[in-house]
């Protein structure tokens, strides 16, 4: 069983992307189809070490996503 301060980590990154998805100019079910593939990829790790790295990937991710959405809204409406 994996350490429950890890596991609370994990729904919480993933909480902060489905909310930063809501605005994704692709539709959030778009968004959220391709988060939940991501994550359950992911689901079959048990070594806390993966599971830290997966946790920095997807902050990583989080902040990729939070500065190119300005130009991601440009390119779609325009």
């Amino acid at each position: 069983m994996t350490n429950p301060e890890l596991r609370r980590q994990v729904i919480n990154i993933y909480k902060e992307l489905l909310n930063i998805g809501r605005e994704y100019p692709l539709g959030y079910d778009y968004f959220r189809t391709r988060l939940h593939k991501a994550f359950s990829s992911q689901a079959h790790l048990d070594d806390d070490e993966q599971i830290r790295k997966g946790i920095a990937r997807a902050e990583f991710v989080k902040k990729g996503i939070e500065s190119l959405f300005p130009l991601l809204q440009t390119i779609v409406l325009n």
